[in-house]
């Protein structure tokens, strides 16, 4: 299959006379950096992936200056997953599983998340002081399929009318998201009409098409619009500051008795990979130096 040239992109357009928005993100370098953390079974691969699309497509029209995330807890093979996206358009992700449980599992996400699963989905944005403002949305898991679970939240606790398509693969996933446009109606048949041609629309398509391919094949006769978009591409917040405060959360001598089998403690990223070592000597100077505004713990291993 042929790549289209705009991957790793959010692109937003509007069907004026449906009166529906929509956005379609593509990612291809950037899922396969995220991927590339953990050997993932295929199952747990094509959630994560789904998971990642959505994110960045439900930025597209919430106001998001800081980041948004979703994720999942749940007591099936899927025990946890999370995935983020930033305000400057920075994507991140991870998954913790049974492997052996999750193959056995299947694709439906209702076996892979469990019987008491719940998915949130939260933006946190900068507020006047030092805490960010915060909302979330939970999210049923009665649904096989993501995309089933996310129209049913938008339409039941957002009340807007929602269909979402989400793809992953090895080597890239994807997402389109259709949604009414808030007080505006559209002529009389135009969710109907354009909820027929989404429903025309196969994964492979949304993984080979272009943005003007899309709506060109896809939304011919609906006089689209495009209104722009952003590159997306992996990024991961850790630093070896937000480390010193996971080692602090500890207390000193719980963080003194991690050197002693290395002679230095050592904290991975479980998003980027990357190491941060410490000595005693540098461990012990966190607790016995002047304090320091302490950073929220990081999702760490």
């Amino acid at each position: 299959m042929t790549l289209p040239a705009d991957t790793d992109r959010l692109d937003r357009f509007l069907l004026p006379h449906a009166g529906v928005r929509g956005v379609r993100v593509h990612l291809r370098d950037t899922w396969q950096r995220i991927a590339a953390s953990e050997a993932y079974p295929a199952a747990v691969a094509r959630t994560l992936g789904e998971a990642v699309a959505a994110s960045a497509l439900f930025t597209a029209h919430a106001k998001v200056d800081g980041r948004l995330s979703v994720q999942l807890r749940g007591d099936g093979p899927v025990r946890a997953l999370f995935v983020e996206c930033t305000a400057q358009g920075t994507l991140r992700g991870l998954a913790h599983f049974d492997a052996a449980a999750a193959q056995a599992a299947g694709p439906d996400l209702r076996r892979l998340a469990g019987d008491n699963a719940v998915m949130a989905i939260t933006i946190e944005n900068p507020g006047p002081g030092r805490d960010p403002t915060r909302y979330q949305g939970l999210v049923g898991i009665a649904s096989a399929s993501l995309a089933d679970a996310f129209e049913t939240y938008f339409r039941q606790s957002e009340q807007l009318p929602t269909r979402l398509l989400l793809t992953a693969t090895d080597g890239l996933c994807a997402g389109l998201m259709l949604q009414k446009l808030p007080g505006d109606p559209g002529d009389d048949d135009g969710w109907n009409r354009v909820n027929a041609l989404f429903d025309t629309l196969r994964e492979d398509e949304l993984q080979a098409w272009t943005n003007d391919q899309l709506l060109r094949r896809l939304f011919n006769e609906e006089d689209a619009q495009p209104l722009g978009g952003r590159n997306l591409a992996f990024g991961c917040s850790c630093s070896r500051e937000r480390v010193e405060g996971v080692l602090m959360s500890l207390g000193h001598a719980e963080a003194m008795a991690a050197t002693t089998e290395r002679g230095h403690a050592e904290v991975r990223c479980e998003f980027c990979g990357q190491r941060y070592a410490f000595d005693p000597a540098e461990v012990d100077a966190l607790f016995t130096s002047s304090p320091v505004p302490m950073a929220a713990p990081e999702r760490l291993q």
